[in-house]
């Protein structure tokens, strides 16, 4: 273990010797600073993207500071914000942003935990204005909220809606775990949603004693990133927050700490809605800075060690025969506070947590009798330093919201802010000497038995048959003493590939110059189109598409076809199983994955440029070489068995299921898993479709987007991909008639404890698929989502969120639907309906207003910037327009689709697609109701 010379000196005040460790320097690109009035700033030029920055305010108040009559109040003073400061009287801080196409709740939003309250907002720092504007909304946010009784009185409904949303058997039972978690400290006692007698009936001045109170300049700090002038932000921070005032009598600021008595404890939890039984073993630790050198080397011995127990133990464990459990986690996380654990959980197979907790503790228990192996580690580390590689080379591609949170971090918790060129070489410098000694205490620290809490959450059928805390300590002796073979390690070196496949050639080519599109067909028939980048250094982005998919085959078929992908996809490749192909990939950036949906089949995937060759070996063999494992097979069809005794115990399945039956007209293929769908899967019949599906790579489209030159791409494409058999086998998906039902229909589900409602209505049919109708009905649904939002949410006060989605499609049919969600009080069901119903009618008879035509075209104007900037983007809608047969060049044709938008083609579209004619509406209700 690498260990850091220390200088001593002598603290005559103290009276001791003390240990001065090398702190981690700050990042030089980072200015930092604080105000005469203790108000903390960090800044950083950032251009990714260009002319954005991102704005935030983090308040070091939480709900662990309220007083007993404020609990709650953290988090409603946070929504105060938005319903009202001095310059923003109201809701005008929301339409004023809107105005400038910033998106409430995707973009511009606030969150409160236990100890802190951060508030964020994107900007366009090319418009005229915006950073004005944005300091303007900071400064209000750090201390002039208005508190406007009407408001407050307003917004209690959204809260307690917000806190009804969670309600579920989850929430109901980590209310009764937190506190023996927590160990009884503060924090299990100041949840930050709060408690209902007190945020329905405190008063305003209880919600300002916390404003004045915590929100002070000495706990706050404005973090500014983004592509703006370093030392104008910083002239004007000084500016404006310089006069943030300080409370006369400032109360002391706590710091609260979860105590560690030394003690263990237990708890079961048991719900009628549970779904399944769960053991929890957690190892409390006070967690350790992130501040030295010394540090540094102890977070990342860590983190090596989290990344041999799960990427080689516990995966190699997964896929050994007849596993007891459904699934299972190990590590070191975080906790909360001043805690971590080393965390453990099992979900068992019904009736079998013995069996379960014993094989996946065995993992454990291995570890801390016999460590890893050198192989192991010397792979760990080859990951790890690759991986700082990749995040090294986007150094000037780094998303500005990244840095954000790593100067959050700082401002919070103290953690240092190198920057990851000092990560990287400190990395580089010491990795090597850390040893298996290293790692392996690690485990000793974290797998203590003192400080630990074991629960059991099961579900209220089963609690006569769970066991008691003696007999879990018996299981953890028996453990303890059990005999356990070392663990043998497959030392055996397997490439991806012996032989390299007799590639094609590219028998044409084409181009789309204006948006710097190439398109290659090769000798066997694929057809290849590519879009060189520079928005990221080390990113190819990539899918393939082929039409087919599970639509081919009948419905005695289709489970076979639905699950193939998933099944055959996670068996390995050629002679390798699973752990091999992980071994022959380590150190490389690279993932590929087939896919077989309803109307095609494919690959997708992302690599780092220099690993492109072995992505598309990752192709060439699950085109060539899938392979079928039988303990692999069987594992996962009795994983997915062990889910459907209990799966009606959760209500949100019984309506979901209910839902996709419906709108699928009762459709075989919407139904929901049972055992008799699952019987119809056979291992052999699952390969045989998935080798049908990829069999004729002619009928295969690859795009490729992303940090390559079409020059030196081209070989690569040729050999691998152009050694793809063809069978000149033509295929079509097949329209198998799922649609939404016609008509209007109205279904009650009744199921649940919860005091609270689901509803989702859809609106639906047929419609005439095109570039401009896409983009009405695009605005017509954000305009939607708008008015939703405030009568719904700001005037009722009904709802917390509710959310509008629109779609169409081309193929089977030109089809469109809306999908309109939101979750409430049982009782205020048919009046939210109704309000829907009254907003769609609206849009039917007055359409949209000037102001809400402009709001849509401003976000979609600033979305669109940063959409064309983005390799996802492009390869989502490359694929999308061949897939389509649409025109590749629409991408062009934005601002003349905006046009097209006015307030009476929105009106037209609402009459046309915003009706009643067919609505479905889905009501999920508490049982008894």
């Amino acid at each position: 273990m690498y260990i850091k010379q220390l200088t001593i000196s002598t603290l005559a005040l103290l009276g001791m010797q003390q240990a001065i460790a090398q702190r981690i320097p700050a990042d030089p690109a980072l200015k930092t600073g604080r105000l005469p009035n203790g108000f903390t700033y960090y800044i950083r030029h950032n251009e990714m993207p260009r002319n954005r920055a991102q704005f935030y305010l983090v308040n070091k108040a939480g709900s662990v500071l309220e007083d007993d009559d404020q609990r709650g109040l953290a988090h409603f003073l946070e929504h105060m914000n938005f319903n009202g400061t001095k310059h923003f009287p109201k809701n005008e801080l929301v339409n004023r942003l809107q105005q400038a196409g910033i998106q409430f709740g995707a973009e511009l939003n606030a969150y409160t935990t236990f100890d802190e309250t951060v508030y964020q907002l994107p900007i366009a720092t090319d418009e005229a204005g915006m950073v004005d504007l944005a300091m303007r909304v900071m400064r209000d946010w750090a201390q002039e909220a208005t508190l406007d009784p009407q408001e407050i009185e307003k917004e209690r409904g959204i809260v307690l809606e917000e806190e009804r949303l969670g309600k579920s058997a989850m929430e109901r039972m980590s209310r009764q775990t937190y506190p023996v978690m927590l160990n009884h400290s503060r924090y299990a006692e100041r949840l930050p949603i709060g408690i209902d007698s007190i945020l329905q009936h405190f008063q305003r001045p209880a919600i300002k004693r916390f404003l004045d109170d915590w929100y002070r300049p000495d706990l706050q700090a404005l973090i500014v990133v983004g592509d703006i002038d370093v030392a104008q932000i910083e002239r004007m921070i000084k500016t404006q927050f310089g006069s943030l005032r300080q409370p006369k009598h400032p109360r002391l600021r706590p710091r609260y700490e979860i105590p560690l008595a030394g003690t263990n404890q237990f708890l079961v939890v048991t719900d009628k809605e549970a779904d399944a039984t769960q053991l929890q073993l957690i190892i409390k630790h006070k967690a350790a800075p992130l501040r030295t050198e010394a540090d540094y080397l102890a977070s990342l011995q860590r983190s090596l060690f989290n990344q041999l127990l799960n990427r080689r133990r516990y995966m190699e464990s997964s896929q050994e025969r007849n596993p007891a459990y459904v699934s299972a986690s190990m590590g070191i996380q975080a906790l909360l506070g001043d805690l971590d654990a080393f965390q453990f959980s099992v979900t068992a197979k019904e009736g079998q947590l013995a069996s379960a907790f014993r094989q996946t503790w065995a993992i454990v228990e291995r570890v801390r009798r016999y460590g890893f192996t050198p192989g192991e580690l010397a792979q760990a580390k080859q990951q790890y330093v690759r991986n700082l590689e990749a995040t090294l080379s986007e150094t000037d591609k780094t998303p500005s919201v990244n840095f954000v949170k790593e100067y959050q971090r700082h401002f919070l918790q103290g953690e240092a802010t190198p920057g990851i060129r000092w990560e990287h070489d400190f990395v580089q410098a010491k990795i090597d000497a850390i040893t298996l000694d290293d790692i392996q205490a690690v485990a000793n620290n974290y797998l203590k038995e003192k400080d630990r809490d074991i629960l059991i959450l099961a579900p209220e059928k089963d609690r006569s048959s769970l066991p008691g805390v003696d007999t879990i300590e018996t299981w953890l002796r028996e453990m303890g003493s059990t005999k356990l073979d070392t663990y043998k390690e497959d030392t055996t070196q397997r490439p991806l590939m012996t032989t390299i496949p007799k590639g094609g050639s590219t028998v044409s080519t084409d181009s789309l110059p204006s948006i710097q599109v190439q398109m290659l067909t090769l000798s066997n028939g694929v057809k290849v189109v590519l879009k060189p980048t520079r928005f990221k250094n080390d990113e190819i982005r990539f899918k393939a598409f082929a039409p087919g998919g599970t639509s081919v085959y009948d419905d005695s078929l289709y489970d076979a076809a639905a699950s193939a992908d998933k099944l055959i996809g996670s068996m390995g490749l050629g002679t390798l199983n699973p752990m091999q192909v992980t071994a022959a990939l380590n150190g490389k950036i690279v993932e590929v994955v087939p896919y077989i949906a309803a109307r095609a089949q494919g690959v997708q995937g992302a690599c780092s440029p220099r690993d492109l060759e072995t992505a598309l070996q990752l192709v060439y063999l699950q085109f060539t070489q899938p392979r079928k494992d039988t303990i692999l097979y069987n594992n996962i069809i009795s994983r997915s068995q062990a889910t459907l005794p209990n799966r009606y115990a959760d209500p949100n399945n019984i309506f979901n299921d209910t839902m996709s039956y419906v709108m699928g007209s009762y459709h075989y293929r919407n139904a929901p898993p049972d055992l008799a769908k699952l019987n119809r899967i056979t291992l052999q019949r699952s390969f045989d479709i998935y080798k049908e599906r990829f069999a004729n790579a002619a009928a295969f489209t690859f795009v490729f987007t992303g940090s390559f030159d079409t020059d030196s791409i081209r070989p690569l494409l040729e050999q691998y991909l152009g050694a793809l058999p063809a069978t000149g086998h033509k295929e079509t998906a097949i329209d198998r008639g799922i649609h939404l039902p016609a008509g209007r229909l109205e279904k009650t589900v009744r199921a649940g404890a919860a005091d609270k409602a689901l509803v989702r209505l859809i609106v639906s049919g047929d419609y005439p698929y095109g570039a401009v109708n896409n983009q009405v009905l695009n605005a017509l649904g954000q305009i939607l989502q708008i008015r939703l939002l405030q009568g719904l949410r700001e005037t009722a006060a009904e709802v917390y969120s509710p959310s509008v989605q629109f779609t169409y499609n081309k193929y089977p049919k030109n089809r469109y639907g809306f999908i309109i969600a939101f979750g409430c009080a049982p009782a205020n069901v048919q009046h939210l309906v109704t309000l829907v119903l009254q907003e769609m009618q609206s849009l039917r008879d007055k359409g949209a207003s000037p102001e809400e035509v402009e709001k849509v075209k401003a976000a979609t104007r600033h979305n669109t910037e940063l959409a064309l900037k983005d390799n996802s983007f492009w390869l989502s809608y490359l694929s999308g327009q061949l897939e389509n047969s649409e025109d590749l060049l629409e991408v062009q044709h934005v601002q003349e689709r905006l046009n097209a938008v006015t307030p009476q083609a929105l009106q037209h579209a609402a009459q046309l697609y915003l009706t009643d004619k067919n609505l479905l509406q889905f009501a999920l209700l508490p049982a008894g109701q």
